[in-house]
C-alpha cells in the first residue's frame, strides 16, 4: 500500500465506518441467535419439530423483499440469510 492511499482521511474515516457496521451487524446476529435459542426451547416444551420449512421459505422471500427494496441484489441477500436460517436453526437445536 502506498504512503498516499495509508494517509488517505477520507478512506481512513469510510473504513472505519464499516468497522463499526460490522460490529453492529455481528451484534445483530447474535441478538437473531439469542432469540433464536428462546424459541427452540419454546418449540421443545410445546413439542413443535425445529424445522419449520415453510416458515423458513418465508424469511428468504422477506428478505429477497427488502433487497429489491434497498436496490441490493437479490441472490447475495438470499445467500447471507440461508446461513443465518441454518445457524439459527442450529441454536435452536441446541437447546
Amino acid at each position: 500500500m502506498t504512503a498516499a492511499r495509508q494517509a488517505d482521511p477520507v478512506l481512513a474515516k469510510l473504513r472505519a465506518d464499516l468497522e463499526v457496521l460490522d460490529g453492529e451487524i455481528v451484534r445483530l446476529v447474535a441478538l437473531r441467535v439469542e432469540t433464536a435459542r428462546a424459541i427452540g426451547a419454546h418449540k421443545r416444551a410445546a413439542g413443535v419439530p425445529t424445522l419449520d420449512a415453510p416458515r423458513e421459505a418465508a424469511v428468504i422471500r422477506r428478505a429477497a423483499a427488502a433487497a429489491r427494496d434497498a436496490a441490493l441484489p437479490e441472490e447475495p441477500l438470499r445467500a447471507i440469510f440461508w446461513q443465518l436460517v441454518e445457524l439459527c436453526r442450529r441454536a435452536q437445536e441446541e437447546v
